[in-house]
């Protein structure tokens, strides 16, 4: 797996574009995995820092045991709807995906995350795709952006 910095230094500007997305939001959607194997859905802060995504929780969520449990997650920017009366306009969505691992050295989860409550789950990703979506610029279709590591950048055309 790829921590972010692999995928700023093989399509900086497709990850700056990424990051953009992601940062543009306070709340992002995380889905991991229920113990009986079904999807959750839950709204989850991250931060880009040091080279790395990473995935803070209050301690002892739902999400945070799903994650404990089963790693696989994938994580969706918020999105906004685009303009009807100009789509161009619209930035995009961008997701993710990969496994996520929990950091448990104390010390440093509080110096990465620190919590008011002095407890929490810090996750680091590891990424294994991320995936750019935007309108063409001629506004007849969509531009679909994917990176996976060890495969670099590919770009499709959806009409």
């Amino acid at each position: 797996m790829a921590a972010w910095n692999d995928v700023i230094y093989s399509a900086p500007e497709f990850a700056a574009m990424v990051q953009t997305l992601f940062d543009a939001h306070r709340n992002k959607l995380l889905a991991t995995l229920r113990k009986d194997g079904s999807p959750r859905i839950s709204a989850v802060e991250v931060d880009f820092v040091g080279g790395d995504l990473w995935l803070g929780m209050m301690f002892g969520s739902r999400k945070a045991h799903d994650l404990q449990r089963d790693p696989r997650f994938a994580l969706h920017s918020a999105s906004t709807t685009p303009d009807d009366d100009d789509p161009s306009k619209w930035p995009g969505d961008a997701k993710l995906s990969g496994l996520a691992v929990e950091i448990t050295d104390s010390s440093q989860a509080k110096r990465l995350a620190p919590s008011p409550s002095g407890q929490s789950h810090l996750f680091r990703a590891d990424i294994h795709e991320v995936v750019l979506t935007k309108i063409g610029d001629s506004a007849d279709h969509l531009v679909i952006e994917l990176w996976r590591e060890n495969r670099g950048l590919r770009r499709f055309k959806r009409h």
